[in-house]
């Protein structure tokens, strides 16, 4: 190999687990040589010794109802308030202003980085195919950039619901490729999942679920999604996110759930932001801070991901779309400082959430997309601990965002 159509020089990439300086050359939009001083004549870009990943990977996100705090209240922080202000702005929801709100989050979601997501979609009578026709094209228009999953899921409950099953599959046949769930918005949370499940096996489909919003460990439904995973053979393809009540259990409990999700292949993904926003309201002191820590279930061989969940509405009334800022957030709230904790943070919204979406086509190896980004820092740890910012980010070999570092402007400088 002698001609390439680019050929990135000296990014610093994790090669089995450890830190390399190697050369990029990247031809037809996919690696096809790594090395260090590669022999190639091509265009050149430099990374400077900058540490290049694959591109960050979103597992969970609303764009749907992104931006919408000029529309509601966020008096109370609870999540009874953020579903009920929510479900009133939807009323008003067209797909131009759907399309124009998650545009305005999905590029913020780009120029940090992130060329994967999974974008979970409210279907039900209020809002019918809006959304979900508004996020599809998103989808297609935004294709240069960043590969998109849409998850269906019923946010206003689904038993008792009438006529949202019905956009649910309506949802399936119109190509999202995964269901999700809240049981704790249904009078049988349980009847929830078991239909849930039941769907997903009619459209051969991944399942993605809010799960287990609570501020005590009582009603968890997490077993019994792993009983179901077990009993319809779809382990791998089940992920639960928020999770909030597993971080009350007492340690023997956390451990034992902890094994029982290894056992029956259920990911968990960890929302951050909004479950430190929406946890602990009913407490005067000793607040719980409602997020999970995931070290253990790593341990254990659980697959898991670090999200954004929600940006500027009333179930997160912030957020910039950026996943180092939540692998950050998420170790400040977890008490990990040690470098390997924080490099396994990277790895939550880099390989691991790339597990989690069974994504086969994700990684820095010769026959890979380049799909790329450059972090200002040169090491994992560093770039969480540091909210190293993306300097360029690459889409199949093509340039689809660049930032450039800050400058000093010293006295007498121009």
């Amino acid at each position: 190999m002698n001609t390439a159509d680019r050929v990135i020089r000296h990014a610093r990439i994790l090669r089995a687990g450890t830190l390399a300086e190697v050369d990029l050359a990247i031809a037809g939009g996919r690696i096809v040589a790594i090395g260090a001083d590669l022999p190639i004549e091509a265009p050149t870009l430099e990374a400077g010794g900058g540490l290049v990943l694959p591109g960050f990977v979103e597992t969970h996100i609303h764009l749907d109802k992104t931006c919408i705090l000029d529309r509601c209240s966020a008096a109370e922080g609870s999540v009874a308030e953020a579903v009920r202000e929510t479900a009133r702005a939807k009323a008003g929801f067209t797909p131009e202003d759907v399309y124009a709100r998650g545009r305005r989050t999905l590029e913020k979601c780009i120029a940090h980085g992130t060329m994967r997501m999974r974008t979970h979609v409210e279907l039900d009578p209020v809002i019918g195919m809006t959304g979900f026709e508004a996020v599809a094209a998103l989808r297609a228009d935004y294709a240069w950039a960043i590969d998109m999953q849409m998850c269906v899921f019923p946010q206003e409950g689904l038993l008792n619901n009438p006529g949202t099953e019905a956009l649910l599959i309506e949802g399936l046949r119109r190509g999202a490729r995964v269901i999700g769930a809240v049981p704790y918005v249904d009078t049988d949370p349980r009847g929830q999942i078991d239909r849930i499940f039941a769907l997903a096996r009619e459209f051969d489909v991944d399942i993605d679920m809010h799960l287990d919003i609570g501020e005590s460990p009582e009603g968890m439904q997490a077993e019994y999604v792993c009983r179901q995973t077990e009993a319809y053979g779809w382990g791998g393809r089940v992920a639960i996110g928020h999770v909030t009540q597993m971080s009350l259990l007492p340690p023997a409990d956390y451990a034992a759930l902890a094994a029982r999700l290894a056992n029956a292949g259920v990911a968990v993904t960890s929302l951050p932001a909004t479950d430190l926003y929406l946890t602990g309201r009913s407490h005067t002191h000793a607040i719980p801070r409602g997020v999970t820590p995931l070290s253990d279930l790593l341990a254990r061989g659980v697959t898991c991901s670090i999200s954004t969940n929600n940006v500027l509405n009333p179930f997160t009334p912030y957020g910039d779309g950026s996943l180092i800022r939540m692998a950050n957030l998420y170790a400040n709230v977890c008490h990990l400082g040690r470098p390997a904790d924080l490099a396994q943070c990277l790895g939550m919204v880099t390989d691991g959430a790339a597990r989690l979406l069974r994504l086969d086509d994700y990684g820095i190896g010769i026959g890979m997309p380049a799909d790329l980004v450059l972090l200002d820092g040169a090491d994992p740890a560093g770039v969480v601990a540091e909210l190293a910012q993306p300097l360029w980010g690459m889409k199949a070999g093509r340039l689809s965002f660049t930032r450039a570092r800050p400058a000093l402007h010293r006295p007498g400088e121009a």
